[in-house]
């Protein structure tokens, strides 16, 4: 059973098991269907809260569940309550999770200095958030370490995400050049000397990750990340030979020169790349598709869904994720700065 399947992570992974042999529920709150997905996918309406509603379709069990939508310790509860009828688990978690030795986190990057200066590449043994119910991070080191502690009861392969990019996504990133590209903007500001990496993640890659972790039942912690982490200003060119368009890049050396200038979802002051090693020794993994690869896919399906809309009705996540103050497409802003800039 896949919970959250209709969802941008779930959608991809019902196939990849469908693939390899798996009888497949696709459980969502909507109980909608993907058209990807072969006749035989058996498609369940679940609200996840709803402890009595997961607990009957879970039915008399199933050999594994893949949950795209667990997010706190409540949701490791009804694990532990339902442990019984659950041969394994795949959860998807965050590689926001992690922190440096200072204690600076994901959490604390919009302070002064307060970006992380994690290790290149990131292994699974750095450290972490302290649990708590404080922020998406914290809960979701909780949300670990309750189903990590089940052990023999339940094996749980947590999935820790970089970026993740593809169709049907609530907040895509891509959306950032896309739009530009769309709205004939030729000149783009990037902070940092364009050189900020936070590793992105396929869909795809996070579909085969499952499909090997399903077939190979343990409680482990396992990164998800594309096979190279391209810079920001690496992303804008790709996007560029996506749609056809050309764009001038400019960089600053620092943070952003000014209010909504040289500002992406992108922008770190420190590399965040994630190490594969573990998922390659201990799943056989190896990426299905990289980042330039799969990038048309995530493109087409921005471009359609803009068309005709407001970037803020076409994504709503995305326009909410973001302080009020902050408006990713402020170009008036933009030209002032770069106007000045020649002066």
């Amino acid at each position: 059973m896949v919970i959250g399947a209709t969802g941008q992570i779930g959608r991809a992974t019902v196939r990849a098991l469908v693939q390899d042999g798996w009888a497949v529920t696709a459980a969502s709150r909507g109980a909608g269907r993907d058209a990807g997905w072969p006749e035989d996918v058996r498609v369940v309406r679940l609200d996840r809260e709803d402890d009595a509603a997961l607990a009957e379709a879970l039915g008399d069990g199933v050999d594994l569940v893949v949950d795209m939508v667990a997010f706190t310790a409540s949701h490791a509860r009804q694990y532990a309550r339902l442990a019984d009828r659950i041969g394994s688990a795949v959860v998807l978690s965050s590689g926001t999770v992690y922190e440096d030795e200072q204690g600076r986190n994901f959490d604390t990057q919009d302070d002064a200095d307060g970006f992380p200066r994690l290790p290149v590449p990131i292994p699974e043994t750095q450290r972490t958030v302290a649990p708590g119910e404080g922020t998406y991070s914290t809960r979701k080191v909780e949300l670990e370490r309750a189903l990590l502690a089940l052990g023999e009861r339940l094996p749980v392969t947590m999935v820790r995400a970089g970026a993740i990019h593809g169709p049907y996504s609530r907040a895509p990133r891509e959306l950032y050049f896309v739009k530009r590209n769309l709205d004939g903007r030729r000149t783009r500001v990037l902070s940092y000397g364009g050189l900020s990496r936070f590793h992105p993640v396929s869909v795809h890659n996070i579909a085969e990750l499952i499909r090997l972790a399903a077939a190979q039942p343990a409680s482990r912690v396992i990164n998800a990340g594309d096979p190279y982490a391209p810079t920001v200003a690496e992303i804008g060119a790709a996007v560029d030979a996506v749609m056809g368009f050309g764009s001038e890049t400019v960089t600053v050396p620092g943070a952003a020169p000014g209010p909504n200038v040289g500002v992406t979802p992108w922008s770190t002051a420190h590399p965040v790349v994630y190490d594969m090693s573990a998922a390659e020794r201990e799943l056989g993994y190896r990426a299905v598709t990289t980042y330039d690869d799969a990038l048309e896919e995530t493109v087409s399906w921005i471009t359609r869904r803009l068309a005709g809309r407001d970037w803020r009705e076409a994504f709503p996540a995305m326009a909410a994720a973001y302080d009020p103050s902050t408006d990713l497409f402020d170009y008036a802003a933009e030209d002032a700065w770069l106007a000045d800039r020649k002066a």
